[in-house]
């Protein structure tokens, strides 16, 4: 696995208790010499996860605050994109081209974690092309730094970054990994799939079966771990992601759903002016939204397997841009 090194040797000591605090603050040096966050954090770990004070401190050490990484997560929010501009971000010619060409090359292992999980291949494909372009873009700060600048340096999330670091020192230490070298994004989400720490430790798998849960540079690991989520999150297998609808009438905006969750149903959508262009049971709930395409408004119906989708980001079109660039992988695996 990258970044293993002889971790016998080197980290061993994490599984015992050796000498609390005592001059903790003492033996920082570098960008986190003398933080009491630090010192305290560390404290945490020591008492509650049984990691050696001291080699824990050796990898604060060379821990480095990243200015890069609170400018990028500080940047003013941009204007926020319509549909028709945030689709062709994502769906390109080049992206459905490696796409297939990664679906090709690990045929097997999606036909596998599809029979398992229930979660159609093109779809695991789509979202390790829209995360990673396929493994390209998996980020270049270490996430030591990340999670360490962020933790302890921006007071907004510190909170949810310092769990997030507790939750990579964990799984360093359960992979025999050496913290100092896992590279990831600004945000500390790494590997194939982007998964942040936490993540990785709830739903990643060692889908080849080798000992260790490899998501930077294993596709087997990558491709089981986004279909294990995907199962863990509430997808069904066999069903629908979303339908098109048409709308009339002067209720249509009352349909629309307020945040992502599915809240309303499709007999309810129906009596307000809503009509699917599929056979979907009225008792079935939906998120119900309207996209700005390039033709003018679209209205959707989200079903349980979007939903499942937006567990891994937020966002409707995130959803729609997965979702639809798995549709053009099909499409282009079966014409090529």
């Amino acid at each position: 696995m990258q970044a293993v090194r002889d971790w016998a040797t080197r980290y061993a000591p994490w599984v015992g208790l050796v000498g609390i605090l005592g001059s903790v603050q003492e033996a920082l040096a570098g960008d986190y010499e003398g933080s009491p966050q630090v010192a305290e954090f560390v404290g945490e770990m020591t008492r509650d996860y049984g990691f050696a004070g001291e080699q824990l401190m050796s990898v604060f050490r060379e821990a480095e605050r990243k200015q890069s990484i609170l400018d990028a997560i500080s940047k003013p929010a941009e204007r926020v994109k319509q549909w028709k501009e945030y689709r062709p971000m994502f769906i390109t010619d080049a992206r459905i081209a490696r796409g297939v060409d990664f679906w090709r090359q690990h045929e097997a292992t999606l036909a596998r974690a599809e029979q398992e999980y229930g979660v159609p291949a093109q779809v695991i494909v789509s979202i390790i092309g829209v995360e990673t372009f396929f493994g390209r873009n998996t980020g270049n700060f270490r996430v030591i730094d990340a999670l360490s600048t962020l933790g302890f340096d921006y007071p907004p999330r510190a909170e949810f970054f310092r769990k997030e670091l507790r939750e990579f020192l964990l799984l360093a230490r359960e992979e025999q990994v050496d913290p100092l070298t896992l590279k990831g994004s600004y945000a500390g989400a790494m590997g194939l799939p982007q998964f942040m720490p936490s993540s990785f430790r709830a739903y990643a798998v060692d889908f080849d079966g080798d000992g260790h849960i490899n998501i930077w540079n294993n596709p087997d690991d990558a491709i089981g771990s986004v279909a294990s989520y995907f199962k863990r999150h509430g997808w069904v297998a066999g069903e629908p992601v979303v339908s098109r609808a048409d709308v009339r009438g002067e209720q249509v905006d009352e349909g629309l759903t307020t945040g992502i969750e599915p809240t309303k149903t499709v007999g309810e959508l129906r009596a307000l002016g809503w009509s699917s262009h599929d056979a979907l049971r009225d008792d079935m709930p939906v998120t119900a939204f309207r996209l700005e395409g390039d033709n003018g408004p679209e209205y959707w119906m989200g079903l349980k397997n979007f939903y499942a989708i937006t567990r891994y980001n937020r966002s409707v079109m995130y959803a729609m841009a997965v979702h639809q660039l798995s549709e053009q992988l099909v499409q282009a695996r079966g014409v090529k």
